[in-house]
């Protein structure tokens, strides 16, 4: 019996004098000192722990945030285990102290999102688990600390629709890499070019419709099972994904591959059968056919107008806007295009007049449509110019404002009350850019609900309306 209260009280006290938390075990293996709490109904990270503790296991327990103060002065940390809590909050710089940790896991948690300032310190982290949260939004830097030391990255099982994919380009030590069982739709091409030592990439129930090419699987063989893989390959999986069967897979049907559960959710006729028993042929793709595209367009210059375009493909085609220059359109503050093949010109001008073509382009080939557009010039020549308007107050030098350049005019000021007797429209405190104007409210004109106000800059003929 004195034998066994000896033995507890090791357990209690360790040999420098630390004190145990409660219900936890602490082993003293020198040189390093460990402390478990699993299930121990613990509701916070306990104070009394040792900050010369190496390894540390609070898993199990219903922990709900982790604090800056928990792991403060912890330089010695190489292990800490924060699995199957309930822990939805981590406060910024949380590990700040952590230089020396290699293992962090924080699965079967209830994490939403990580940002930017969750994991600063971690310097020298090799294994990050997050599977199992609610994770919806990882920030693109997030990571930025253990970059070019990561070797083990767990995502899997969370709600993750997009992966900060540039900060997954740079896991250049990365050895394992788990995205199982989200909602993921997209990868970029070329993301694992740099990944020299992947070994394990599991993509298994996602979305994706499409895997692109990467050069990274073209250079070692690809299997399926890890079991009787060769050391130098990557182990694969993307089974349970919404596979379209078309020719943008044929380079990875091409590859050296394990039988796997891989199947087609598309096209029709390819629909539930057996991916890699698909013979090549049957990866095909339709090239684009103009389906819709707008008639001839009339517009009047400073108008807005919108170009329809439209076609089908497989897979769907991208459309991009040629000018009746020959130019390609890109987006600017005057003109817009959108994925659905519109082009829409915020402000047209005499040089739009002319023939733009649409181009309709997928992996299978291109097709163009043209639309012409009729800008009608304004009868400039009719209509009073607001100098002329204002008194003939000399016009200034050309500047690169839109506005009239001048200082501020004590003569244009001077003159307000004389010019609005007149019934004028008066210009007034002009400046570099901005300038006031005054008008007679039009009690004789019945029906006025606006006033449209036109101006352009003087080194560009096109007019602006406001």
């Amino acid at each position: 019996m004195e034998r066994m209260l000896f033995s507890l009280l090791v357990l209690a006290v360790s040999s420098r004098g630390q004190l145990c938390p409660k219900r936890c075990m602490c082993q003293n293996l020198s040189p390093s000192l460990a402390i478990l709490c699993a299930k121990t109904g613990l509701l916070f990270v306990p104070t009394v722990i040792d900050r010369r503790t190496v390894e540390l296991r609070l898993t199990e327990n219903f922990i709900t945030a982790i604090r800056r103060r928990d792991f403060a002065n912890m330089t010695s940390l190489i292990h800490l285990t924060l699995s199957r809590n309930t822990i939805s909050q981590i406060m910024p710089y949380t590990f700040e102290d952590l230089k020396r940790l290699r293992a962090l896991h924080l699965d079967s948690n209830r994490l939403t999102v990580i940002r930017d300032d969750h994991f600063r310190g971690l310097t020298n982290l090799r294994h990050l688990i997050l599977a199992n949260n609610q994770l919806h939004d990882i920030s693109p830097h997030a990571f930025d600390d253990f970059t070019s030391t990561l070797e083990d990255l767990d995502l899997s099982y969370n709600n993750l629709v997009d992966i900060p994919w540039e900060t997954i380009g740079r896991l250049t030590n990365v050895n394992t890499l788990n995205m199982d069982h989200n909602l993921i739709e997209h990868v970029p091409q070329g993301i694992f070019t740099n990944l020299h030592k992947l070994a394990r990439l599991d993509m298994t129930s996602n979305k994706l419709k499409k895997i692109p090419p990467d050069p990274l699987f073209l250079r070692i063989p690809v299997y399926a099972k890890a079991k009787g893989s060769p050391q130098s390959s990557l182990v694969m999986s993307f089974g349970g994904n919404p596979l379209h069967c078309n020719c943008e897979l044929l380079w990875l049907r091409r590859l050296t591959r394990e039988d796997d559960l891989e199947t087609c959710a598309s096209p029709p006729d390819l629909t539930a059968k057996y991916f890699w028993t698909i013979p090549e042929e049957e990866f095909i793709c339709d090239p684009p056919v103009m389906t819709r595209k707008s008639a001839k367009t009339f517009t009047m210059e400073g108008q807005p107008t919108s170009l329809k375009c439209k076609a089908n493909g497989d897979p769907d085609p991208e459309i991009h806007w040629i000018s009746p220059e020959g130019r390609l359109i890109s987006n600017t503050s005057r003109t817009i295009t959108f994925s659905n093949g519109s082009l829409d010109i915020n402000i047209t001008s005499l040089k739009d007049t002319g023939t733009f073509t649409c181009i309709a382009s997928n992996a299978a080939g291109e097709s163009t449509g043209q639309v012409e557009l009729i800008v009608n010039p304004l009868p400039h020549s009719g209509q009073p110019s607001l100098a002329n308007s204002t008194n003939r107050l000399r016009e200034p030098d050309p500047g690169p404002s839109d506005i009239l350049t001048s200082a501020k005019s004590t003569t244009a000021t001077g003159n307000d009350t004389r010019r609005n007797q007149e019934g004028r429209v008066v210009m007034a405190e002009l400046t570099s850019s901005s300038v006031l104007i005054k008008w007679p409210f039009q009690n004789h004109v019945p029906g006025i609900r606006m006033y449209q106000v036109q101006y352009n800059s003087s080194l560009d003929d096109t007019l602006v309306y406001r």
